[in-house]
Order: C-alpha cells, then structure tokens, then sequence
C-alpha cells in the first residue's frame, strides 16, 4: 500500500498539509499497536508495519519536496542516490552563486545572496508550478514529471546552498 492510498487521497505532488493532519490522527488511533496487543502475532505485526508506514508518510507529506521525490520514485522516474545531470547554464549559475558566497562570507553581505538565491528558487518553480499544484494521476505526462525531476534536483542542489550560508546542516 503507497503512502496515497494508506491516507485515501488521490496522488499529488503538494498536500494539503492541514487537512491530512486530522486523518494522520485519526489513522494513528486506528492502527495504534498498543490496541492490538491481546491480537495474534501476525495481526500485530501487520498493524506495526502500517504504523510504521503511516508515521513515514507523515514525513514524507510534512515536506514538499520530499513528497515530490515519493511520487517520481514511485513513478521510476527518480532512483535512489540517482546522479541526475543538471543544465549547464544552471551549473554555471550556481558556480557563481558560491563564488559569491566566499566573497559574502568575507565581507558580510549574505543578505543579498540570499536573495539571490530566494529569486532563483522562484525562477526554477515557475515553469512547473502548474504540474506541481494540480497534478493528476493518470493525466500529468510523464514528460511534465520529468520537468518537476528537473526541479527536484535544482531544488536539492539551492538547498545545498542555502544550508552553507545559513550554517545550518
């Protein structure tokens, strides 16, 4: 059972974070393991398993783009630790973003390459917000997915970025 149908949702790209939280409730309750303890072995194992399921969907539908990567892994558009080849005119970019970011480190002005980084990751969702908030399965092409693959890994790569100037792992 995937993540989608454990919740009863359609499969998407961006939750609906508010309204999954009642039914993450309401789930959690109904596959507690401890209502389950005078059950036999395997009726206990297989609540487990759906508990543990439950809580890494949780996890998965709290960020987006990890959600994103579920729906490409699920879709075999995306594998795990997947060297993706990124734009070299996004490469380039990014090259003098981090340039950018020793000359900032060395004269404290990280304010604005935070911005900088702020317009890019605008610029880089653009093309496929549409594809992003109102994906649907069976109707989204799986060229549209590879576009948001495109996105995922830029996504991955400013994310790097951003960690390094805010110092934050």
């Amino acid at each position: 059972m995937n993540y989608f149908e454990l919740f009863a949702i359609p499969v998407q790209l961006k939750v609906d974070r508010s309204s999954l939280h009642k039914k993450f409730i309401e789930l959690s309750k109904k596959y507690h393991p401890d209502y389950f303890v005078t059950q036999a072995d395997k009726k206990q194992a297989e609540v487990l398993e759906i508990s543990a399921s439950l809580n890494k969907a949780w996890k998965t539908f709290q960020n987006q783009e990890e959600t994103i990567k579920y729906v490409l892994q699920s879709k075999g558009l995306l594998e795990e630790e997947e060297k993706y080849q990124l734009p070299s005119a996004f490469l380039m970019e990014m090259m003098e973003i981090n340039e950018q970011l020793v000359e900032a480190q060395e004269k404290s002005t990280i304010s604005n390459l935070q911005s900088s980084i702020g317009n890019i990751q605008n610029e880089i969702y653009e093309p496929v917000k549409e594809i992003v908030e109102h994906y649907q399965e069976g109707v989204t092409s799986e060229k549209e997915l590879l576009q948001v693959k495109e996105y995922y890994f830029k996504k991955k790569y400013l994310n790097r970025i951003s960690k390094q100037l805010t110092g934050k792992p």
